[in-house]
C-alpha cells in the first residue's frame, strides 16, 4: 500500500520542486510531514546531462530532502500535452499518495511546460474527487481523493506571491540537494552546452530572489506561492 502523503509536490521536470520549493520541502520533512515529489517528465530535452543521470540525480536530491517518495510519470519532455491520458496519469498519482496538500508549477514561466502542467496538476486535483472517473493502480479501484489545496511555487519568472514561508534554517539543505543534479548547474569548464541555469551565477539568483520574497514577510529568506483559492486562517494573530 502506498505511502499517505501530506504534501505532494509536482514539477514538470526534475529539479523544477527542488530550484523552487527546495527549503519548503526540506522543512516541512523537519516538521515531521510526509512530503514526496511526482516528476511528469525526466527531462529527456534537456540541454546537459541525459535523462538516465537526470534519474540518479532526483534519486540523490530525494535522499538529501529525506522526503517519502518520488515518481516519475513520464511524460513527454516538451510535448506533453493537455489530455485525457495525462490528466488520468496524474489523477492516479494524487489517488495513490493522497495528500492533503499539492505544490505544482507556475501558471506561466518563461519554459513553457511550466505554465502549462500547472493548468494540468489543478484540474487533475479537482477531477480526482469526482466518484464517476474511475482509474486503477495496481489490481486496485481506486477510491476518489482531492486535496485540500493546490499552490503553485513560483519559477523563474517574478510572480507576486500571495503568501511567503520562512525557510532561512533550510536554504543550505536546499543547495545541497540541488548541487545533486551535478549536469545541470555549474560545475567550473565542463565544455557543456550553456544553458538559463548553468552559469556560475544561478544559485546566487536564487539567493537573491529568497531574500526578495523574505523580506516583505518579515523573514530573511522565503520561497513564495501562488493561492488557487482564497486561504483561511483561524485568527488575526495567527498571521505573522
Amino acid at each position: 500500500m502506498a505511502v499517505k502523503l501530506d504534501i505532494m509536490a509536482i514539477g514538470a521536470h526534475p529539479d523544477d520542486v527542488e530550484i523552487s520549493a527546495g527549503a519548503t520541502v526540506a522543512k516541512s520533512v523537519a516538521l515531521g510531514q510526509k512530503v514526496g515529489i511526482v516528476d511528469l517528465t525526466r527531462g529527456e530535452l534537456g540541454s546537459r546531462g541525459s535523462a538516465d543521470l537526470r534519474d540518479t540525480e532526483s534519486a540523490n536530491a530525494s535522499a538529501v530532502l529525506g522526503i517519502a517518495v518520488r515518481e516519475n510519470l513520464r511524460m513527454a519532455d516538451g510535448f506533453f500535452q493537455y489530455n485525457e491520458d495525462n490528466l488520468r496519469s496524474i489523477i492516479t498519482a494524487i489517488r495513490k499518495y493522497q495528500p492533503e496538500v499539492v505544490l505544482c508549477t507556475a501558471p506561466s514561466d518563461r519554459h513553457p511546460d511550466h505554465g502549462r502542467s500547472s493548468k494540468l496538476i489543478q484540474d487533475a486535483c479537482f477531477y480526482s474527487g469526482l466518484l464517476r472517473i474511475e482509474t486503477v493502480s495496481g489490481d486496485e479501484n481506486q477510491s476518489p481523493w482531492r486535496p485540500k489545496a493546490v499552490y503553485s511555487y513560483i519559477q523563474d519568472h517574478y510572480l507576486k506571491p500571495d503568501f511567503v514561508i520562512d525557510v532561512t534554517p533550510f536554504w543550505e539543505k536546499k543547495i545541497e540537494a540541488l548541487k545533486c543534479y551535478s549536469s545541470q548547474f555549474y560545475a567550473g569548464d565542463d565544455k557543456q552546452p550553456i544553458t538559463p541555469i548553468s552559469g556560475s551565477e544561478f544559485f546566487d539568483y536564487l539567493y537573491g530572489r529568497a531574500l526578495h520574497m523574505g523580506r516583505p514577510a518579515g523573514f530573511i529568506l522565503g520561497e513564495g506561492f501562488i493561492a488557487h483559492r482564497t486561504p483561511g486562517v483561524e485568527h488575526v494573530l495567527a498571521l505573522k
